[in-house]
Formats: structure tokens, C-alpha cells, sequence
């Protein structure tokens, strides 16, 4: 019985967290289903970027770095990321600089920019 009750309490709790994770993550990028676009990030700062956190406008957090794995956006450069279109929360940093953020609306087939300065 009490076997029972754990797997039941354990099954419950993966269930409730598994449709918490879009809240953590900031969500896909992309939506099946729904037309593209691209996000441009433009690194107008004198430092690299390390981290840039990108989430639909509805979501709870900006998320998780969606930069590959050991890659930063260098002074005056731009990395793009495709999305679904819509509206997007985007933060982009660095570790113990500082950070910027700004909210862009994504238009299908089209890309829009977003300046860190």
C-alpha cells in the first residue's frame, strides 16, 4: 500500500513538474505547426555576450542560455536564432558585467534585431 501510494505521489509530481518546465526553460523557440522568423542579436558592447535568454512574451522567466555550449557573441558581432513568430523576451549578458533586455515581435519570414548595448 505504501509502495503504492509513493509511485502514485512520484507519478503525480513528474506529471505537474513536466508541464512547469516551459516556465523554466522560457519554452521552444519554435511551435510546431506556426510560420518562422529570426531573432538577430547585436553585441554593441565592448565585452562578449555569454549568455543570451530568449522566451515567448507569455512566459514566466527568460529562461535558459540559448547560446550553443561554450560560444559568445564577440564586440560588434550578431548571432541569429529562428523562431516562431510572435513575441519574444530576450535578455543577453554577461557574468559579473551586467546585462540587457528587451521584448521584439517577430513578424513571419522576417527577421527582426535586437541591440545589447
Amino acid at each position: 500500500m505504501r509502495s503504492s501510494f509513493r509511485f502514485l505521489w512520484a507519478l503525480g509530481l513528474t506529471v505537474a513538474l513536466a508541464g512547469c518546465a516551459d516556465m523554466v526553460t522560457g519554452g521552444p523557440l519554435i511551435r510546431p505547426g506556426e510560420p518562422q522568423g529570426t531573432i538577430r542579436v547585436l553585441n554593441a558592447t565592448s565585452d562578449q555576450l555569454h549568455a543570451v535568454l530568449i522566451s515567448s512574451c507569455d512566459a514566466s522567466t527568460y529562461g535558459l542560455n540559448r547560446l550553443p555550449s561554450g560560444m559568445a557573441i564577440p564586440p560588434g558581432g550578431s548571432y541569429s536564432f529562428t523562431v516562431s513568430a510572435g513575441c519574444w523576451d530576450v535578455a543577453a549578458g554577461t557574468l559579473g558585467v551586467g546585462d540587457a533586455r528587451g521584448r521584439i515581435r517577430v513578424a513571419a519570414g522576417r527577421t527582426g534585431s535586437i541591440q545589447i548595448n
